[in-house]
């Protein structure tokens, strides 16, 4: 089934996203994924963690809810937890997998009249309905996988284009 045509970019930005994200992680040592650039910056684990946390909003918001035990370390706000409370990142693999195979799915089944409705979840979109609010959160996704890519960088690894 074709995604709407209210929702059509934000399906292609995360497609896009979905081989970035892949190649953002791809070929990291374990240690790696919990590096962080700054005492303030969030390492590659927790990036992982909350794209993934992101991404189960669109099926949830359109009434296909999943989720992971681990999803409250990497809500928004202090990101102080120790190393051992994460999941391993072959587990973080595994889960973006499934929810973007969900994620895809999701927005495929969604009706135009389902992406007007007022949005119930209060998101910095443009109009607040529920088509903005998955807007946003496809901007939200190309925007940490852009850190994904600085910090795969900074660990001296490859860039994502070519």
């Amino acid at each position: 089934m074709p995604v709407s045509p209210l929702i059509a970019s934000a399906a292609y930005s995360f497609t896009a996203n979905t081989g970035q994200f892949n190649k953002s992680f791809e070929g990291l040592a374990d240690e790696e994924w919990l590096r962080r650039p700054g005492d303030r910056s969030n390492h590659m684990l927790w990036m992982a963690g909350h794209v993934i946390w992101a991404r189960a909003a669109v099926p949830g918001f359109l009434g296909q809810p999943w989720t992971q035990p681990w999803f409250q370390l990497f809500t928004p706000g202090p990101k102080a937890a120790d190393a051992s409370e994460y999941p391993m990142p072959n587990e973080m693999l595994q889960a973006f997998a499934e929810v973007s195979t969900r994620l895809t799915a999701a927005l495929e089944a969604a009706t135009d009249e389902a992406l007007s409705a007022p949005a119930r979840e209060r998101l910095p979109s443009a109009d607040k309905t529920l088509a903005g609010n998955i807007m946003f959160l496809a901007h939200h996704d190309t925007y940490h996988l852009g850190q994904a890519a600085y910090i795969r960088a900074w660990l001296g690894h490859g860039g994502l284009g070519g």
